[in-house]
């Protein structure tokens, strides 16, 4: 088995396509394929399902494909380890932010990487939720916020902040704001919220079930944001979601936000990666980084509706 053969693995994988992938590594078709040929040859499996529409991953392929991403990575980490004179962590790191957390944390964790580690390239994803689960799981990113909805234990992971979450919309017609809301009366109105699984959803509907409360009555399914908040504008529905995506409107006056209560409804951020693909010292150095950032944030209230939860101990 060759370096080379995995790099071509990789390509083909990730473009769906053997000519596609002929293209994106700089080498022949019939090359690539007679090496793919070989590779699968050695390992006995075959890697890829063929068709005229192009490629897929078999079973043994998925399975195979993070091993060839831990590799791959950790012969780069090794060449940067050894270029870097200083010992100083270096190298790329991608990092996946969802949608509704990004307006909180992607321009201090930038500033943050930027002034503390100058050889590490940092590149952010901003992804929904359940775009980002498979590729943290493939190997795609290395590090990812996500939310604790109990389905993280296949990674590790470490709590980041309790994030608490109201019911938005436009301001009251009587220009009274209510001090909260129960579950119940936010899930009877018309809400606008991410798809299934995106987001907040499954937080709200597990909530609801907890609650033995009708699930939320859903208008409109929305996962983008900036789609969201046209819609909210228009009037459209009401959404539940923390307070940082739509800060702007709401300062402005634009939106109106009423805590949740009976029982309050909230998110927790965790810090996540691969818990099979090892964390090169740049993505690790970026994982400290993040969390000082976020303690710092909470700690200056610059994260309004947030708390933070202690890193455990040592």
């Amino acid at each position: 088995m060759e370096l080379r053969q995995l790099k071509y693995f990789l390509a083909i994988a990730d473009s769906g396509s053997f000519s596609r992938a002929a293209e994106r590594v700089f080498v022949a078709q019939s090359a690539l394929s007679h090496q793919m040929a070989q590779l699968e040859a050695e390992l006995g499996a075959d890697l890829f399902h063929r068709s005229r529409r192009g490629v897929a991953l078999t079973d043994a392929g998925q399975r195979f494909y993070p091993h060839a991403v831990s590799i791959l990575r950790q012969t780069d980490e090794a060449v940067q380890s050894a270029r870097s004179a200083s010992g100083e962590p270096s190298g790329k790191v991608v990092f996946g932010i969802p949608h509704s957390v990004s307006n909180a944390l992607a321009l201090p964790l930038l500033r943050a990487v930027r002034q503390a580690l100058p050889q590490v390239q940092l590149e952010l994803t901003e992804e929904l939720t359940g775009n980002l689960v498979p590729q943290l799981r493939a190997g795609q990113i290395h590090l990812a916020v996500l939310f604790d909805d109990g389905t993280l234990s296949e990674f590790s992971w470490t709590p980041l902040l309790r994030e608490r979450l109201y019911l938005i919309g436009l301001p009251a017609a009587t220009g009274r704001r209510p001090a909260r809301v129960t579950l119940k009366q936010a899930l009877a109105q018309p809400l606008i919220l991410p798809a299934q699984p995106h987001g907040v959803r499954p937080l709200i509907e597990a909530a609801a079930q907890r609650a033995g409360l009708a699930p939320p009555q859903v208008v409109a399914d929305i996962s983008s944001i900036s789609i969201l908040r046209t819609s909210l504008l228009a009037g459209l529905g009401q959404t539940l979601l923390p307070l940082m995506p739509l800060k702007t409107e709401i300062d402005a006056g634009l939106l109106q936000a009423t805590p949740v209560a009976s029982p309050p409804l909230d998110r927790v951020l965790a810090l996540c990666h691969s818990a099979h693909i090892p964390l090169p010292a740049a993505a690790q150095a970026v994982a400290r980084q993040c969390m000082a950032v976020v303690g710092a944030l909470c700690a200056d209230q610059a994260w309004p509706g947030a708390t933070r939860i202690a890193p455990p101990a040592g």
